[in-house]
């Protein structure tokens, strides 16, 4: 009787953790129970693989190679690897794990680098194939941290060996040496890897799946350096093969995730599908979030009977992150956005600060001159390094606002309470999207549609809206000021008032060469007459004008601030209780 209770728990705790794995349902990404899981997710870039545009290097050092050669020049090998070691401790943490959760992400997709699982064929012995414990031991953690959060962990092959692309900063590729399409090393070292990794996770149900090939970008026989006019692909092809059938020797449980070449989205001669439990990835930066932006993802879904995901996008405004995951979630599409941590971030969830000692490191990159000490600089580096811990860095409640909220409403809720009377910092502007909580002519950048690059916040400062947002020299300011205002653009502030009364508004602005006008209305039918904002003599001149009596109701109120004509600096707005 207990050998039949014992074989009886078996087959039921197999059973029900069995239920858990995500797989392909013919057009859907489902769990055990046949449920349609829609993936909000994030790709946690810049843990694993550093990329130079997001540690300000790029102009001078892209790829993580060419970065970890400056710093060793500077601090030597062993605190390198010291500054490294610290990096990736506070990069992913527990704590951020819990606040992905937190904020509404139900899955994760992490750019791993070969080199922290197996050394390069450089490294190796002809012909062996060796192991790292870092990547592995790192990749357990965040999988546990994940299994908590019920989050789904898929594990993406960022940089391969020898790199994938020319676009080097992406896979960490060395022109110096035979990429992963030149040596058949670096191939078998990267089927072994895969195996290696389906291996070990095979039986964990949080792994979502395996993204075994990051945005090869190649050409073959194409002209196109990148692969986008490539046509067959057959070395591409053959390789994701490879790796399935070595991954399918030791896993049947977890999806494949393949990408095309071409960042991802050249399919040419990749079909026809080789798995029944397969999912094709698409990234997607910088065009309309139109439908027939993802028509030919959409047909192929159809013609081949697969899931389809957005595997990475993001590096955009919050109008263009709300426009994506509307198109995208309304086609059942899953996604996830890029990247989570990146010094001075305008357009991700968290944004790192850049301390005053590492930006030092950068101008003498950049410009050479005098070379600072190593103690100097392991400093530096190193306060860096702490400045990626979750309670460090600068949460952009805007951008999560954007990913979420936005998508399920237009309307619009405070940024920060304000409380009447009082002072309302121009910044300070609702949460929500153009035309809801303010209405800004620059909102996103469609530059692969328009061929331009278009800013939609010039000063690329505080928040990722449209509206312009500079640093401020005003006292009275909160250090930034809104700027490059149009005529017809607005803002929309959420107050709230205790009891009814009649205020006098000081607006603190400034221009250099320009009168402005501009009036308030409310949400209860209150307009303002216009007023004059006659010319300060200077962008850091700083004046007042009064516009003078404006009665508010007790409770909760939406006030707009319409720009007649702009061409002003606006820095707060303070609601003083009129003595008339």
């Amino acid at each position: 009787m207990k050998k039949y209770l014992l074989s009886l728990f078996v087959i039921v705790s197999v059973s029900a953790f069995s239920q858990g794995f995500l797989h392909r349902n013919g057009q859907n990404i489902v769990d055990g129970n046949n449920k349609n899981i829609l993936l909000r997710g994030l790709g946690i870039g810049g843990w694993m693989v550093q990329e130079g545009y997001m540690l300000q290097t790029q102009s001078f050092a892209s790829p993580q190679y060419q970065i970890k050669s400056r710093i060793e020049d500077l601090i030597g090998p062993v605190d390198t690897e010291k500054f490294y070691a610290a990096y990736k401790d506070n990069g992913v943490t527990k704590r951020d794990i819990d606040s992905l959760a937190a904020w509404g992400f139900n899955s994760i997709r992490l750019p791993m680098h070969y080199n922290l699982y197996t050394p390069s064929i450089q490294e190796e012995k002809k012909g062996q194939i060796t192991w790292l414990e870092e990547g592995f031991v790192r990749t357990d953690s965040l999988l546990n941290w994940c299994a908590a959060n019920k989050i789904y962990l898929i594990l993406d092959l960022h940089a391969t060996p020898g790199g994938q692309g020319k676009d080097a900063a992406i896979s960490d590729y060395d022109d110096s040496k035979p990429s992963l399409w030149e040596h058949a090393a670096n191939q078998e070292k990267m089927i072994a890897l895969w195996k290696k990794l389906a291996a070990r996770y095979k039986d964990n149900s949080w792994i979502g799946g395996y993204d075994i090939i990051n945005e090869p970008n190649w050409n073959f026989s194409g002209t196109n350096k990148n692969g986008c006019d490539e046509t067959l692909n057959a070395p591409l092809r053959a390789l994701m093969v490879a790796i399935t059938k070595a991954i399918r020797e030791v896993d049947t449980n977890h999806i494949i995730f393949i990408e095309g070449n071409c960042w991802g989205n050249n399919y040419n001669g990749i079909f026809p599908l080789w798995d029944e439990n397969m999912v094709l990835s698409f990234h997607k930066y910088w065009n309309y979030n139109t439908q027939g932006s993802i028509q030919k993802m959409l047909d192929y879904r159809t013609q081949y009977n697969v899931p389809i995901w957005l595997g990475e996008s993001g590096e955009n405004s919050n109008v263009w992150f709300k426009e994506a995951i509307t198109l995208v979630e309304s086609n059942a599409i899953g996604w996830a956005f890029w990247p989570m941590k990146k010094i001075e971030n305008i357009a991700g969830i968290t944004s790192v600060t850049k301390n005053s000692e590492y930006d030092l490191l950068l101008q003498y990159w950049k410009n050479g001159g005098k070379k600072p000490t190593a103690i100097f600089a392991k400093k530096a580096l190193m306060q860096l390094a702490e400045n990626y811990k979750m309670d460090q860095v600068t949460i952009k409640y805007d951008v999560i606002d954007a990913m979420f909220r936005q998508v399920q409403t237009n309307a619009t809720k405070a940024y920060k309470k304000h409380v009447l009377p009082g002072i309302i910092n121009a910044t300070d502007y609702d949460l929500g999207t153009n035309t809801f909580a303010y209405f800004d002519k620059d909102i996103a950048n469609y530059k692969v549609d328009t061929g331009t690059f278009e800013e939609w916040n010039k000063g690329k400062a505080l928040r990722n809206d449209g509206v312009d947002i500079l640093p401020c020299t005003d006292i009275n300011s909160n250090g930034f000021q809104v700027s490059f205002i149009e005529n017809g653009e607005w803002l929309q502030y959420t107050v709230d008032l205790e009891n009814q009364n009649t205020f006098d508004v000081a607006i603190r602005y400034s221009n250099k060469n320009t009168a402005a006008k501009l009036y308030l209305e409310t949400d209860e039918g209150l307009k303002t007459p216009s007023i004059s904002l006659p010319e300060t003599g200077g962008e850091t001149l700083w004046k007042t004008v009064v516009l003078p009596s404006i009665s508010l109701k007790k409770g909760t109120t939406k006030i707009k601030v319409v720009f007649e004509t702009g061409g002003i600096n606006l820095s707060s707005l303070e609601f003083v209780k009129s003595q008339k």
